[in-house]
């Protein structure tokens, strides 16, 4: 029994996978993944202000969103500023909080009620800033 070469006379099927079209659909979806989750950081458009030193937090408290109108929402769904402390209860109870993200040009009338209901409410609030970004070449 010698080896004999496939012949197109014979009748054996071909158990190989050609991966090749796989690998290069799956790298394509790699990179458009890569590049939607970077645009898809949040939901809602808010320009948070600067400030000079941004501490960072690894708790995980609900985002409570204040648009440039003033609209309310806890996480993507809208909200009452009566409603945003029991739902941080009710998403953390041992330790209710909430970042809050105001757009930078929210005026103050539309954020304060909402830091004093959680303040009455025993509700920690993390307000969400940018890092201030200086010129190292201005002196101060």
């Amino acid at each position: 029994m010698a080896l004999q070469p496939n012949t197109p006379d014979s009748d054996d099927a071909i158990a190989e996978i050609n991966v090749t079209p796989f690998v290069d659909v799956v790298l394509v979806l790699l990179i458009i993944f890569m590049i939607t989750a970077g645009v898809v950081e949040f939901g809602l458009e808010i320009d948070v202000p600067r400030t000079r030193e941004v501490a960072t937090s690894d708790k995980d408290f609900a985002y409570v969103n204040i648009t440039s109108k003033g609209e309310l929402f806890f996480g993507d769904e809208p909200v009452s500023v009566y409603d945003i402390a029991a739902l941080a209860k009710e998403k953390n109870p041992e330790q209710p909080g909430i970042y809050l993200r105001a757009h930078r040009t929210t005026p103050w009338e539309i954020v304060a009620p909402v830091i004093a209901e959680c303040g009455v409410n025993k509700v920690n609030v993390n307000v969400v800033t940018k890092p201030l970004v200086r010129d190292p070449r201005v002196r101060r």
